[in-house]
This record gives C-alpha cells, sequence and structure tokens, in this order.
C-alpha cells in the first residue's frame, strides 16, 4: 500500500483573463449605446405627446382591434395544426402520388407571399360568386374575416406540416426498432414513444412560427379586417399622428415577449428530463 507523504501545498485560483478591447466589441457597444438612445428618445415622445382625448377615443378600438388578431392568429394556428398532421404524413408517405401533391402545396405556399394569397382568396374566390352560392359557400368567402382565417390557416399548415416532418423524422429509428422489439403496434408507438419526442424537438420552431403569424397576421387590414393594424389605420386617418403606429409597434411587441416567455418556460418544462 502506498500513501502520500507530503500534500500538495494549495494554489491560488487562476486570474481571469480580460478580454482585449477589440474594434468588433467597440461598435457592438456603439450600437447598443444608439439602440438605447433610440429607446429613450421614443420613451419621451411618447410622453411629450401624450394627448389624453386620443388615448380615450382610440384605447377602445386598439383593445378591439388587439382581440380580433388574437383570435384570428389563434384559430388559424389551431386550425393549421389540425390540416398540418396528413400534409406531414403524406410528405412522408412512399406513395408518390399523395408525396407529390402535398410536396406541391407545401412548395405553393411557403414560396408565395402571405399578401398575395390572401388576395387570391379575397378577390379571386369573389369573382366566382354563382359557384359559391350555388354550393353554399358564399356566406363565408364574402366575409373579410373569414377569407382572413382561411388564408392564415392554408399558410400556416403548409410551414407546420415541415416542421412536424423535420421533427418526426429526426428521432432516431432505433426508437421505431425498439417499439416494434416490445411488440408495439405502429399507432401506439408513434402516439407515445416517436410523437412526444418529434414535438419536443418541434417546440421551438412552433413558437417562432406563431411569433411570425402574429406579425404577418396585419396584412389583413388591408382586406378591411379590423385586427390591430386595421384599428391603427383607422386611428391615423383620423388624427394624421404617427403615434398612432407607434402604439400598434408596443402592442406587438407586448404579445411577442408575453408570448416568448411563456414559450419559454413551456420548453423548459417539457425539457426538464434533458437538464443535467
Amino acid at each position: 500500500m502506498t500513501y502520500a507523504k507530503e500534500l500538495i501545498a494549495p494554489r491560488p485560483a487562476p486570474k481571469v483573463e480580460r478580454r482585449p478591447l477589440t474594434a468588433a466589441r467597440i461598435v457592438g457597444m456603439a450600437i447598443l449605446a444608439l439602440w438605447v438612445l433610440l429607446a429613450i428618445a421614443l420613451v419621451g415622445m411618447v410622453i411629450d405627446g401624450w394627448d389624453q382625448q386620443k388615448f380615450l377615443r382610440y384605447g377602445p378600438r386598439y383593445l378591439s382591434g388587439l382581440w380580433t388578431t388574437i383570435s384570428l392568429v389563434g384559430l388559424a394556428i389551431i386550425l393549421g395544426a389540425v390540416l398540418s398532421l396528413p400534409i406531414a404524413f403524406a410528405r412522408m408517405s412512399k406513395n408518390r402520388v399523395a408525396n407529390a401533391i402535398a410536396y406541391g402545396y407545401v412548395y405553393v405556399f411557403r414560396s408565395t407571399p402571405l399578401l398575395a394569397q390572401l388576395f387570391l382568396v379575397y378577390y379571386g374566390l369573389g369573382s366566382f360568386r354563382p359557384q359559391l352560392e350555388a354550393v353554399g359557400l358564399w356566406w363565408f368567402f364574402r366575409e373579410a374575416w373569414y377569407c382572413g382565417l382561411f388564408s392564415l390557416t392554408l399558410n400556416t399548415a403548409a410551414y407546420q406540416a415541415e416542421i412536424l416532418r423535420g421533427a418526426i423524422e429526426s428521432v432516431p429509428h432505433g426508437q421505431h426498432e425498439g417499439a416494434a422489439a416490445l411488440g408495439l403496434q405502429k399507432w401506439v408507438a408513434f402516439r407515445k414513444i416517436i410523437l412526444p419526442q418529434a414535438l419536443i424537438v418541434a417546440l421551438r420552431p412552433y413558437g417562432n412560427e406563431i411569433i411570425l403569424m402574429i406579425k404577418g397576421s396585419a396584412v389583413v387590414a388591408i382586406v378591411t379586417v379590423y385586427d390591430l393594424m386595421g384599428e391603427t389605420r383607422y386611428a391615423f386617418s383620423r388624427t394624421f399622428d404617427y403615434q398612432a403606429y407607434l402604439w400598434a409597434a408596443i402592442f406587438y411587441l407586448a404579445i411577442v415577449e408575453t408570448l416568448r416567455h411563456i414559450w419559454a418556460a413551456l420548453e423548459n418544462r417539457l425539457t426538464r428530463h434533458l437538464k443535467r
């Protein structure tokens, strides 16, 4: 048996190396200072140009537009999630016809602007009024709100289908083999093993998609939907005060920040078993 005859003398902790002040750090700090000054200037402009009469007159309209935006995007995300499931399965299918149709759908809606899709639904389908009345669908396509919901749903379904497909395909094939070795049916294995792992991978892209939909939903104001941006345009047309758009930006920023924190908390909760 061996034993130590001498103890190693304690040594001081290593010195913290100071990062050199490079040109990139100087430029970064200058840009950050510029953003801080800009934020201070905006706050000062809001305080200096505060008009209580305009706030009391158009404040309720802003809240109404905010609710329209949230409800429109919320329904579009839910309906798009339901529609994305068969599209994602068709994209992963070995059937060439189903795969080609799903690929074409995703390709078209991801490669064209949301505004163009909205115009095609609102103005394009509106030109087929006799045919839509014959099948009993004119009540839907004559309303701008429904057309906006339809356009947002089709658009987000294409993105969500690709997010879901990529997440499912990222699950290691060994998970499928392990479930088969245990004698689990394919549907049970997918629902209880594959899909939960895929949703964890897709969680952050889903959050990004919801944020993009919130910001992209402002295009429905062009087709007379009085969402947050629609009410902002109305307020500006009556007051010609640029702060009308500034308040809209603040509302959108508050929505995005709230959603970002909720999504971060949800992600931390669902991935707590992966942290060490």
